[in-house]
């Protein structure tokens, strides 16, 4: 099947025949058009694509999903960069078939993981990519699955792709998400009062070597305190650039989780929706453009990231996995 523009659908299985059926000829076709392929799936189901498909899997890039889908914005990130190399000068199309991976997940990261699933809409809207995620209906919660309908523009039922009758423009469900979790008292809460440390314009040398300190306690590696100290770097800088020149930073962590809070009192940065803001550092910036990298970076470096950005004050949190 020939198509122009961005495609994005779901693949909601429930059989490994159906698994089949919706991804083998979508590979057949890739490889005869001459697009990249790139399959981010089950262990097993890498397994029936390599056996239903012969030698031509040899000119797949099979990648265990597990090894790939870590966390939203990092994951966001590799795909950005992959259809960046195999491009070739924009005019080559990237097939994607992308099985994230949602059992083990807490509700918070469920609903980022979700909310995920909706952005891929808005990064890669002006590509002519192509990116199909399957969906096993027999293993995931029912929520998981009708919630495919709402963050992809067409479903791929057994008779052939359909557009979604449930499908939500992404800057309403990005809005949805963020309500959803003032709402909620999923995420990480201090048990206990957080350390803090305030900052002001042109001294943050306090507040790299509490991150550092804090990293170096809760039992982080070097490298992750490394990024902790750098994602913590570029929310301060944001916020002392649109915050008023100063604020503070909480510091505090549970068992799962090592939580940096950067917080301003706002006097710089005017209300924005998410569709003006460039979603907020979820998808790529311009790599020329001289602004929009900050939030994108912080994200990259954390696991997990939460922000709300206003005139009357911003808090950006970013979450480390221990």
């Amino acid at each position: 099947m020939k198509r122009t523009g961005f495609v994005h659908q779901a693949l909601c299985y429930a059989t490994d025949e159906e698994f089949l059926s919706g991804t083998a000829g979508f590979v057949r076709d890739g490889l005869a058009a001459g697009d990249a392929v790139l399959a981010v799936v089950r262990r097993d189901n890498i397994a029936l694509l390599r056996d239903v498909l012969g030698g031509a899997a040899r000119e797949v890039d099979f990648v265990d999903a597990l090894d790939w889908y870590h966390f939203p914005s990092r994951t966001l990130g590799r795909y950005n960069d992959y259809c960046t190399e195999h491009e070739e000068g924009g005019t080559r199309r990237v097939r994607i078939i992308g099985e994230p991976v949602w059992l083990g997940r807490t509700a918070f990261e469920t609903r980022e993981w979700t909310r995920y699933e909706s952005l891929i809409n808005v990064a890669f809207a002006d590509s002519g990519h192509w990116v199909v995620c399957p969906y096993d209906a027999r293993v995931l919660p029912e929520g998981v699955v009708a919630d495919a309908r709402r963050t992809h523009p067409e479903v791929l039922p057994a008779e052939g792709p359909a557009l979604s009758d449930r499908y939500a423009d992404p800057a309403a469900f990005y809005a949805e998400c963020d309500e959803l979790a003032r709402r909620s008292s999923d995420a990480v809460a201090p048990g206990e009062a957080p350390r803090a440390v305030s900052f002001v314009r042109g001294e943050s040398v306090a507040v790299r070597i509490a991150v550092a300190e804090y990293a170096r306690r809760c039992g982080l590696t070097d490298d992750r305190a490394r990024d902790m100290t750098a994602a913590v770097h570029e929310a301060v800088v944001n916020a002392v650039r649109f915050g008023g020149g100063r604020g503070v930073l909480r510091l505090w962590s549970d068992c799962d989780w090592v939580v940096c809070e950067v917080a301003d009192g706002g006097g710089g940065l005017p209300a924005v929706a998410a569709r003006d803001a460039g979603y907020l550092g979820h998808v790529p910036p311009d790599p020329y453009g001289s602004g929009g990298h900050g939030l994108w970076v912080v994200r990259q470096l954390s696991d997990l990231v939460s922000e709300r950005l206003g005139a009357d004050g911003s808090v950006v949190r970013m979450y480390f996995h221990r």
